[in-house]
């Protein structure tokens, strides 16, 4: 245990699992979209679905796809902010399996065009777990540095990442492997000791095979 678990994370209250986390959890999402949400749906599991309306748990979540951090004092009020940014928004109920009983799956779409599914928990204290990316499953926090990788199912790609990312410097804290099928598509999760910049990024989104690259980079502050 460490002075975080005692005192929990700085935070627009009440609940550090049903607020902090759940803003955290919609900054999430909107990094992995890697474009500003226009449509979102949120469906709520367990205690979220149950308790979250007391907790602020809809605005926070709707905060973080804004950007706000959970120290945001316009956490409250974020759904007066989506109106006027323009995002459009529904809550709803799902039943998860194997999952944190404080979850959500999120369905996005960009102003842009780009489309993003993830389901994530929050377990307390800020803390969030991500389980799921566009219907595979998935398992980080969010602690470290991330890139979130869609690539086809053929030999080679892990290589040509975890190479190009070693010729830039950047150490492989974890390496997580899924697909939906031999020979369909697949995603990479990859932790990183090192943030991962946008132009290695794009380098990334340029080698034969990858599909999409998002990358998330805790505390990253962005105007909003």
């Amino acid at each position: 245990m460490n002075l975080f678990d005692i005192l929990g994370p700085v935070m627009v209250g009440p609940s550090s699992s049903h607020t902090a986390g759940a803003v955290r959890i919609g900054r999430m999402a909107r990094a992995l979209l890697g474009q500003e949400p226009g449509k979102a749906q949120l469906l709520l599991h367990g205690s979220f679905a149950s308790t979250g309306e007391g907790h602020g748990t809809h605005q926070a979540l709707i905060a973080g796809l804004l950007g706000l951090a959970p120290d945001d004092s316009r956490v409250p009020d974020s759904f007066s902010l989506a109106k006027e940014r323009g995002l459009e928004f529904t809550f709803g109920t799902c039943e998860l399996r194997d999952v944190h009983p404080n979850s959500v799956l999120i369905k996005l779409e960009g102003t842009q065009g780009g489309t993003l599914e993830v389901g994530a928990s929050s377990p307390g204290g800020g803390r969030i777990k991500v389980f799921r990316v566009d219907g595979l499953d998935t398992s980080f926090s969010g602690e470290l540095p991330t890139l979130v990788v869609h690539n086809s199912d053929k030999p080679g790609c892990v290589s040509q990442v975890t190479g190009a990312l070693a010729a830039q410097g950047l150490n492989v804290a974890t390496l997580q492997l899924n697909r939906g099928g031999r020979g369909g598509s697949a995603v990479m999760v990859i932790e990183c000791d090192q943030p991962v910049s946008e132009a290695t990024a794009q380098w990334l989104r340029s080698l034969p095979g990858i599909l999409r690259v998002n990358r998330y980079t805790p505390n990253e502050e962005e105007p909003v």
